[in-house]
C-alpha cells in the first residue's frame, strides 16, 4: 500500500535559511504564465510562490496584462511578453525566455492552448537545463504527444488534475479515477517525470518507483484557482534547491494544510483560494513545529 505523506517529508523540503541569507541564495524562479482573461492564474501562482520562500520571482506573461500584475504584486520582477492578437505569449519569445537566469520554471497557469504556446512551451521543455513544473495549459499544450517529455534535459514535475491526466494517457478522467495510483506510477516511470496526480488523496509518483497519497486537504479547495496555488508553492520549493519528489510532496501536503486551515476558520462553502494563501504562513510554521507526524 502507498504510504501516506507525512510533516518528515515535508520538512526534508523546508532547508533551514542561514543568517546571511539574501535574495541571491534562496533561489530564482521564472514563471512563464497567463494571458489575455487568465490573469488571475498567474497572480495565485505568483503570490503562492513568493509565500514559499522563493529569493527572487521573475513573472514572464503577455504585455496586456502586465499592468494587471504589477498593480497587484509588488515583489515580483517582470518580464512583459510579446503576444498575439488575442492576448497570449507568442512563440517568438522563446530565445529571450531560455536567456533568462533562473534555478527553476513554472509553466502553464493560465497560459491558454494555440499554436504560439504549444510551440513555446515544446521548445523550451526540449531546450531548458532547469528543473521544470508544468501545469495546467503547459500540459494541455503537450497532450497530443507527450513523448516531448523525455526529451528534457533536466528534471520535469508535471501536476495534472483528472482530466489533463487523461488528456495526456489517451484515456478519459473516470479511468484514470478507476485507478489513482497505478496510472501516476506508470506515467512517471513511463516519461521520466514526477506527478502529482491532484484530486481527493492527491497521488505524488516519482520515475524510480516511489510514491504517496496525501491526507490533507478537504472539499473546500474545489474551487477554480486552487491548483495554481498548488503550483506556485511546488514551484517555489523546487527553485529552492529541494529535489523534486520531495519538493512535490511537500507541496502538496502544504497546500492541504492551508486548505484545511482556511475551512476552520471560514468554512468549506465560502473559502476560496487566496485563503489558501493567505493560511500559508500558518502551515509553513505548523509543519516546522510538529513534534510528531500527521
Amino acid at each position: 500500500m502507498t504510504a501516506p505523506v507525512t510533516a518528515s517529508v515535508v520538512r526534508q523540503a523546508l532547508a533551514p535559511r542561514p543568517d546571511d541569507a539574501h535574495k541571491g541564495t534562496m533561489g530564482t524562479l521564472l514563471s512563464i504564465c497567463g494571458c489575455y482573461g487568465m490573469a488571475g492564474a498567474c497572480l495565485l501562482s505568483s503570490r503562492a510562490a513568493l509565500r514559499s520562500g522563493i529569493g527572487l520571482l521573475k513573472c514572464a506573461l503577455p504585455r496586456s496584462i502586465y499592468p494587471i500584475a504589477a498593480g497587484s504584486i509588488w515583489e515580483s520582477v517582470y518580464l512583459p511578453l510579446e503576444e498575439t492578437p488575442d492576448g497570449k505569449a507568442a512563440a517568438a519569445n522563446l530565445p529571450f525566455l531560455l536567456g533568462q537566469k533562473a534555478d527553476a520554471v513554472l509553466m502553464g497557469c493560465g497560459l491558454s492552448v494555440c499554436s504560439d504556446t504549444r510551440a513555446l512551451v515544446r521548445g523550451f521543455l526540449e531546450a531548458c537545463d532547469k528543473p521544470m513544473l508544468l501545469d495546467a495549459d503547459a500540459l494541455n499544450c503537450i497532450a497530443d504527444d507527450p513523448r516531448v517529455l523525455r526529451r528534457a534535459k533536466a528534471p520535469v514535475i508535471i501536476t495534472p488534475h483528472p482530466a489533463e491526466m487523461g488528456r495526456l494517457c489517451g484515456i478519459s478522467a473516470r479511468e484514470v479515477n478507476a485507478d489513482r495510483e497505478a496510472t501516476a506510477k506508470r506515467f512517471a516511470a513511463d516519461y521520466g517525470v514526477t506527478v502529482v496526480l491532484k484530486g481527493a488523496g492527491t497521488v505524488t509518483a516519482a520515475p524510480d518507483g516511489r510514491a504517496v497519497i496525501n491526507t490533507t486537504g478537504n472539499s473546500g479547495m474545489a474551487t477554480g484557482g486552487s491548483g495554481d496555488v498548488l503550483a506556485g508553492v511546488c514551484a517555489s520549493l523546487l527553485a529552492q534547491g529541494g529535489e523534486p519528489f520531495v519538493c512535490a510532496a511537500a507541496a502538496v501536503y502544504l497546500h492541504g494544510l492551508a486548505g484545511d486551515l482556511a475551512a476552520a476558520r471560514l468554512g468549506k462553502i465560502s473559502m476560496l483560494p487566496t485563503d489558501l494563501l493567505n493560511a500559508l504562513p500558518q502551515a509553513f510554521l505548523s509543519v516546522q513545529s510538529f513534534s510528531e507526524e500527521r
